[in-house]
């Protein structure tokens, strides 16, 4: 940093002062990264003036995100929603206003492994060919540890079925299997699956007997992820971070009850106004009952 402490007249090392302090290197390169973007004066942009100034646009960046029922949305969601209200600008300046007026929501980098064992597709051309399912944990006050299972429809990434319990075992694993069944294909019996795909991790709950052959009685056929590689089940494993940073990183729940009706909550919330981009930034409801409608 080149400072030196008026205490003691000795420079000291960025890494010592980041451990004294508490503070990760990482966080203050990105401060730094952001004062010195925000400092550097504005270079002005040749031809026309745009029909919206940066000043308005930045003024409508803040209310958008300010009256979104959603939390740590990019620039492509704010652009498309804009385009709604009429201000149509390109991704490109919407981006470079968030990014220096510092209303990016904070992104972890990480690094590449390499090409992945899975390096197809998992988006499905229509509803109900390729389900996704996962688990989490999170605490309550009262009862202690408690469970989420989810189970996503890999075109529209629509949860098609939900459970929150205290105890995650087999039988909670299958009841998000069972809802989006009944929901979508009519019935629970033999068979009356066929034809749909779907995809787990190698927990315990979805390497047991009994998740194993309940599944292929209905006519599920079933497709484990490659260990290791938690982008083979990409579809679910996105909602749960979805999920975890809307409703239970950050919240306390007293009971898994209050915590059911909270998840329940923003799960059809999602399913109704939550904008996915590679759908055309439609909403998974929207994008399953227009498919419908084309097929009709």
């Amino acid at each position: 940093m080149g400072q030196v402490s008026e205490a003691t007249g000795r420079p000291y090392p960025l890494a010592l002062i980041c451990a004294v302090l508490e503070v990760p290197r990482s966080s203050f390169y990105a401060l730094r990264r952001q004062l010195e973007l925000f400092e550097r004066p504005a270079v002005g942009k040749r031809g026309p003036r745009p029909v919206v100034s940066d000043e308005e646009l930045v003024a409508a960046i803040r209310a958008d995100l300010e009256t979104s029922r959603f939390s740590g949305e990019g620039h492509r969601k704010v652009w498309a929603r804009l385009r709604l209200q009429g201000i149509r600008v390109s991704r490109k300046r919407m981006l470079r206003l968030m990014r220096r007026y510092n209303l990016l929501a904070p992104v972890i980098r990480r690094h590449q492994r390499g090409n992945p064992a899975h390096d197809g597709t998992i988006v499905t051309a229509a509803p109900d060919v390729m389900w996704g399912t996962d688990g989490t944990k999170f605490y309550t006050e009262e009862e202690g540890w408690a469970w989420c299972f989810t189970a996503l429809d890999h075109f529209s990434s629509e949860v098609v079925g939900w459970e929150v319990v205290k105890i995650g075992d087999r039988w909670a694993a299958l009841e998000p299997i069972r809802q989006g069944v009944t929901k979508h294909l009519g019935a629970i019996g033999a068979d009356v699956a066929r034809g749909l795909t779907l995809r787990f991790d190698h927990g315990p709950q979805y390497m047991s007997d009994d998740f194993l052959n309940e599944t292929r009685f209905l006519g599920i056929t079933l497709s484990p992820a490659f260990v290791g590689e938690p982008e083979c089940n990409g579809v679910a494993e996105r909602f749960m971070r979805t999920l975890k940073e809307q409703v239970i990183w950050g919240r306390r729940f007293r009971t898994v009850a209050e915590a059911r009706a909270a998840i329940g909550v923003f799960i059809e919330l999602y399913n109704r106004e939550w904008l996915i981009e590679r759908l055309g930034f439609r909403s998974p409801s929207q994008a399953r009952a227009e498919f419908r409608l084309q097929a009709a």
